[in-house]
């Protein structure tokens, strides 16, 4: 009798574990990053767009948080993505500029990736649409900590039909995992293809914690859109193709609240880099910011982004704290209850801002680089001094049309200047000899990045950089 009920008691407690263990797996939050090629601080409704409608945007900036004060990692494609997953900034890992399909190099396999620290958790993980940190297997998004990948290995102008270089790219992969599926895939269908595979995998994987980066190569041209909404914007191709982008979210939003995992999921959007201006029509907005893609001037780096997360992050935040896509690995990190990376990085985590002290400031500082190295801009609170620099300006030249690009001049000389972003935060008024005590501050910010960055504009070689992934390393 004593052994009887020492085995009931025995097969309760048993019962307990096991159910504490599955609540605590469960308890794990999902995770569904949205990262937009090119999209501008303008293009959504709730950053001003005009002539076409963004209701799912609109939807989850009601029900969670947006931010009007965050940057992407750099002003350019891979750039930014390598800051994106490794919570550094790009230059600290040796990144710079867009790859193609030439290079030999890629995101070294030392540093550790979003992805990789959400496994170590017991995390099922997938990556779709835009990879763009290296197109050789070693660098493919499956020896980063993806399950699975379906995307494309770099931009889609990379393709033979390129409007400047014809001929110059061989034809685009699209790949499964490790094997190239198809070439030159037909981009009309990026949007619907990247979405309806995510959706899959969430489905999919419904009883475990999942992490899904989703990356679209839209609205980078050459523009592409579905039957679903070509012709249903009155801002032309480009507004069809965002229109497209909010279908997307919203099919992921319902999914969600479908399998009746919306509140245990953190959804986030954002964009990796402002419009690129010289394609005219097929370009975005800035909402008036200086630059666009490609310059450190806030039209260049400044994006949209939108976090939710249903019971967590309060209903219709607004955030100005100064903040980055460098924020959201140690962000993911803290949420989950994640390992930071053995590796030092630049991120710091914003979900005392998602849990609705919107006058937190986590983040003091950015550094704005670009090029090979060249630190071309600091940020303190609302000032920001720019460097004198060569840059990219569109400014002066005809945009583009219909897909084809314009102009723009590649080695501009910028003077530079201090520039008050809550009153000028197009950068037009120099305010450097007015406040010379604020100059000095951001000077001095300046100078501990170059000792631990570089600088190539100052021909500072920096302490703390570390060494990009090689073929033959």
């Amino acid at each position: 009798m004593k052994n009887k009920h020492f085995l009931v008691l025995a097969i309760a407690l048993f019962g307990v574990l096991a159910m504490s263990f599955k609540k605590s797996k469960v308890d794990k939050p999902n995770i569904v990053l949205i990262y937009i090629d090119d999209m501008g601080y303008g293009d959504i409704a709730r950053y001003g767009a005009q002539g076409y409608t963004t209701p799912n945007f609109d939807q989850m900036a009601a029900e969670g948080i947006s931010f009007t004060q965050f940057y992407s990692p750099q002003a350019v494609c891979t750039a930014s993505r390598a800051g994106l997953l490794t919570g550094c900034y790009p230059n600290r890992l040796g990144f710079s500029g867009a790859i193609d399909h030439t290079a030999k190099i890629g995101l070294n396999p030392d540093e550790e990736t979003i992805a990789e620290l959400l496994k170590d958790q017991g995390y099922e993980t997938a990556a779709f649409g835009k990879w763009h940190l290296g197109h050789v297997p070693k660098f493919l998004p499956r020896n980063h900590g993806f399950d699975e990948f379906f995307g494309i290995p770099y931009s889609h102008d990379m393709w033979p039909n390129h409007p400047v270089t014809k001929n110059y790219y061989p034809a685009l992969p699209l790949i499964k995992n490790d094997e190239t599926i198809e070439t030159n895939p037909d981009n009309t269908q990026f949007t619907t293809w990247f979405t309806e595979k995510a959706l899959d995998f969430i489905t999919r994987k419904k009883d475990k914690p999942f992490f899904v980066y989703l990356a679209h190569p839209m609205p980078h041209v050459p523009l592409g859109v579905s039957s679903k909404f070509k012709g249903k914007s009155k801002q032309g191709l480009y507004g069809d193709v965002v229109m497209e982008l909010d279908w997307s979210l919203g099919q992921v939003r319902e999914t969600l609240k479908k399998l009746k995992l919306d509140d245990n999921t953190l959804v986030i959007v954002t964009s990796d880099n402002g419009p690129w201006f010289n394609y005219g029509n097929h370009a975005g907005s800035t909402g008036g910011l200086r630059e666009g893609k490609g310059s450190t001037y806030d039209g260049g780096q400044k994006v949209p982004c939108l976090m939710s997360w249903k019971g967590k992050i309060p209903s219709g935040l607004v955030s100005s704290s100064l903040s980055s896509a460098i924020d959201i690995l140690p962000t993911i990190v803290e949420a989950t209850g994640a390992k930071m990376p053995k590796r030092r990085i630049d991120g710091l985590s914003l979900m005392e801002v998602l849990n609705g002290k919107t006058d937190a400031e986590p983040r003091e500082t950015f550094l704005y680089y670009y090029r090979r190295n060249n630190l071309e801009a600091v940020r303190y609170g609302n000032w920001k001094l720019v460097f004198p620099h060569p840059g990219r300006t569109y400014e002066g030249f005809s945009p583009g049309k219909d897909g084809m690009p314009g102009g723009a001049n590649e080695n501009h000389n910028f003077s530079g200047g201090l520039y008050d972003l809550r009153r000028d935060p197009g950068e037009r008024y120099n305010l450097m000899f007015d406040y010379p005590e604020i100059t000095k501050q951001l000077n001095e910010i300046a100078d501990n990045a170059r000792e631990d960055l570089g600088d190539a504009l100052t021909q500072k070689e920096g302490k703390n950089r570390r060494e990009i992934g090689r073929i033959d390393n």
